[in-house]
C-alpha cells in the first residue's frame, strides 16, 4: 500500500485521497484497530496519514467519527449485500471453507459495514430513524456518535477539523513535493512534504506496539522543529507509541 501510494504521489499531478467508500469495510477496522482503547487513536492516525498527502481528501460518512465495522453482524440474515451472501453460500457449499471462517471473513471485509446507519446520537437507532432501519445499527452507537464527538475537543471529529484547517492554512500540504521514507518498514508510514525551504515530516505507526523511529528519519528533524499536530498529548523521544501520528514542521 505504501509503495502504491508513493507511486501515485510521484506520478500524478493530483490525486483522490481516501481510505474507504461504500464498497469497502470501515477504515478503522481494516487499517487501524477498532478495539475501544485504540479506535480513536488509530482513526486519528489514519486521518493524519491521508490528509498531509498531495491531492483531494475524501471523508466517507462516519470516518470523521471513527465509525467501525458492525460487531453486531452475527448471522447471515444480518447482512444485506448480495455479494456477501452469495460469497458465503458459494464457498461453504463447495467445501472451500467453513461457516465459521466465512463469518469471520464477512466480519472483516463485507461492504455492509460501511452501509450501516449514520450514528447521529445515543437515542434509539442512533437517531437515524424512528422506524426500523434497513440494516442493523452498529451496537457501539451509544459511545460513538456525532452528538458526543462534536462536543468533545479531543474527539476524532475535532481532530478532523484541525486537519482540514491545517490544509487551508499551509500551502506546503497542497503544493509540496512528496518523498516516502523507510519504504520497507512494515510498521511505520513516514513521508516528507517539501516546498522551497519548508519541510513537513509525517510519522505514523500502524501497529499497537511502540516502534523506534529510524535514525535516517530522526537525523532529518532539527531540534527546533515544531510539532504541528499529534494524537498523543505526550511524545516519546525517538519512539512512536501505539497508532501514534506526529507531524513536524521546520525549515532548512
Amino acid at each position: 500500500f505504501k509503495a502504491l501510494t508513493a507511486a501515485w504521489q510521484k506520478t500524478l499531478d493530483w490525486n483522490t485521497l481516501f481510505w474507504g467508500n461504500h464498497d469497502q469495510p470501515r477504515c478503522v477496522s481494516r487499517f487501524g484497530f477498532d478495539r475501544p482503547e485504540y479506535r480513536a487513536l488509530s482513526a486519528k492516525m489514519l486521518a493524519a496519514c491521508l490528509y498531509f498527502m498531495k491531492g483531494t481528501p475524501y471523508i466517507y460518512q462516519g470516518d470523521e467519527l471513527g465509525m467501525t465495522n458492525n460487531g453486531g453482524f452475527r448471522q447471515l440474515s444480518d447482512y444485506r449485500d448480495l455479494e456477501s451472501i452469495n460469497w458465503f453460500h458459494a464457498y461453504t457449499r463447495a467445501g472451500l471453507t467453513t461457516e465459521a471462517e466465512m463469518f469471520a471473513a464477512l466480519g472483516a471485509r463485507s461492504r455492509d459495514h460501511a452501509r450501516t446507519p449514520m450514528q447521529w446520537d445515543d437515542s434509539a437507532n442512533a437517531g437515524f430513524t424512528t422506524g426500523t432501519p434497513w440494516i442493523k445499527v452498529n451496537s457501539n452507537y451509544p459511545k460513538v456518535n456525532a452528538k458526543q464527538e462534536i462536543s468533545d475537543p479531543d474527539s476524532v471529529f475535532s481532530y478532523y477539523k484541525k486537519l482540514i484547517r491545517l490544509r487551508h492554512e499551509n500551502e506546503i500540504i497542497v503544493y509540496g513535493d512528496y518523498k516516502l521514507l523507510a519504504p520497507e518498514d512494515e510498521a511505520l508510514f513516514i513521508y516528507t512534504r517539501m516546498l522551497g525551504t519548508q519541510r513537513l515530516m509525517v510519522l505514523c505507526n500502524f501497529t499497537e506496539k511502540e516502534v523506534s523511529i529510524p535514525a535516517e528519519v530522526t537525523e532529518q528533524i532539527p531540534a527546533d522543529a515544531k510539532l504541528l499536530i499529534g494524537n498523543y498529548s505526550k511524545q516519546k523521544e525517538e519512539m512512536l507509541q501505539a497508532y501514534e501520528a506526529r507531524v513536524y514542521a521546520y525549515h532548512l
